[in-house]
């Protein structure tokens, strides 16, 4: 099974969504499609789950597709999936700035994700074999990166607070 998450944002991933209607693809398919109208025809499709949906869901799935947040490439590792990502884009509506383009590139770059900036090459990374996420120094020094930025920007909201 293919899990295709767009996350919690209220913003619309319909780039992803059509993406993921012209699949060919002989798989079951589930989306976690947000706020988006888009329903592939080819998948069985949520607006939203719970995390702990989302968690079996992703424990199930073969591969998982997702947009390039944080906290879903986090969960897809803690899981034991390489994720393939597609990061949402300020230009076309989906974030307010390209922050998930830099994370996906700096996490594609050591090898724990990987990284599909256009949605319609994802049926091609769905046909390459995808190796485990990457377990090796880059890979911790960049999760040492990560919690202190996230412990950082806790601090921050929590003074704006």
């Amino acid at each position: 099974m293919i899990f295709v998450t767009v996350g919690t944002n209220e913003a619309r991933f319909d780039r992803l969504l059509h993406a993921v209607d012209a699949l060919a693809l002989d798989e079951e398919i589930v989306v976690q499609c947000g706020a988006s109208p888009v329903r592939p025809s080819n998948a069985h499709c949520v607006e939203f789950l719970s995390f702990d949906d989302m968690v079996e869901h992703m424990r199930r799935a073969r591969i998982v597709v997702a947009h390039a947040g944080v906290g879903t490439v986090l969960v897809a590792r803690a899981n034991g999936h390489r994720a393939i990502v597609v990061p949402r884009l300020q230009r076309y509506g989906e974030a307010v700035d390209n922050h998930q383009v830099d994370f996906a590139r700096r996490l594609h770059g050591v090898g724990l994700v990987h990284l599909v900036e256009d949605p319609y090459d994802l049926e091609e990374a769905l046909r390459m074999p995808l190796d485990p996420p990457a377990a090796n120094g880059h890979a911790n020094g960049l999760a040492e990166e990560l919690q202190a930025y996230l412990v950082g920007e806790m601090h921050a909201t929590e003074a704006v607070g």
